[in-house]
């Protein structure tokens, strides 16, 4: 069987090369629809979310050119005439090949990427900074819901999440029940919600909109719903909005 199941897949493979082309106005559009929506990392909203997408860009690049060069390697190798065999020179080869594509090349690698991802990463860390202070947020993950509070001003919201645009915010993000993950994608990185403990993550939305939030931890039958609803308003909105839900 295993003998006719090969070239039925070749001829499979074929009918889907020649026959199944979508034409290059609809095909890249399909693609390109990842890269868009309310969760979309690729279309930051904040300081924090444009550091990580700048991160995913540059290691995406540095992956392609890779992705690129082991190509150019392989058809180079596929084309190339045998030289004469000689085993001593075959042994230098292959030392190398081990030398420079084992070690050297992911140590230099390695050090690029920690010398740009570490400064990116201790720029997204919650450390005093000068100025305002950042406003404080206490969020704990429930099954299945977000519970906010806003314990300057005794404010107690469920699944909807209402911050000022400009101003750092620090949340404390703690759990009820379960492991959860506090994500906002389009305003910075994941940061688990843990009983016992509290993490801080701080974000910062750089104009008004509507985000949407999501847990990212699988929590039980109900994680899927868990999706938090987020709504940036400038200054003078937001302290209304403060002064209309202060009990």
């Amino acid at each position: 069987m295993s003998g006719d199941r090969g070239p039925a897949v070749y001829r499979l493979l074929h009918w889907i090369r020649h026959r199944c082309v979508l034409p290059k106005s609809v095909f890249v559009p399909v693609l390109l629809a990842a890269c868009a929506g309310p969760q979309s990392t690729l279309a930051p909203g904040g300081p924090a979310a444009r550091i990580a997408a700048d991160l995913w860009w540059g290691m995406f690049i540095v992956a392609a050119l890779v992705l690129l060069a082991v190509v150019g390697l392989w058809v180079y190798a596929l084309h190339r005439t045998p030289p004469d065999y000689d085993e001593a020179a075959q042994r230098r080869i292959g030392q190398r090949w081990i030398i420079g594509g084992g070690i050297i090349v992911p140590c230099i690698s390695i050090v690029v990427l920690l010398a740009f991802g570490i400064p990116l990463g201790h720029r997204m860390l919650p450390l005093p900074v000068p100025g305002e202070p950042p406003l404080k947020i206490e969020v704990t993950g429930h099954q299945w819901r977000w519970e906010i509070r806003y314990p300057e001003h005794g404010i107690v919201g469920t699944d909807w999440l209402v911050i000022p645009a400009g101003r750092t915010i620090d949340f404390h993000v703690g759990s009820a029940d379960v492991i959860h993950s506090f994500w906002v994608p389009r305003l910075g990185g994941k940061i688990d919600a843990i009983p016992g403990r509290i993490n801080v993550l701080r974000l910062r939305a750089d104009q008004p909109g509507q985000y949407r939030g999501q847990c990212a931890e699988f929590c039980g039958a109900g994680h899927a719903h868990m999706v938090l609803a987020v709504e940036v308003l400038d200054a003078a909105a937001f302290d209304g909005w403060l002064e209309r839900h202060r009990p």
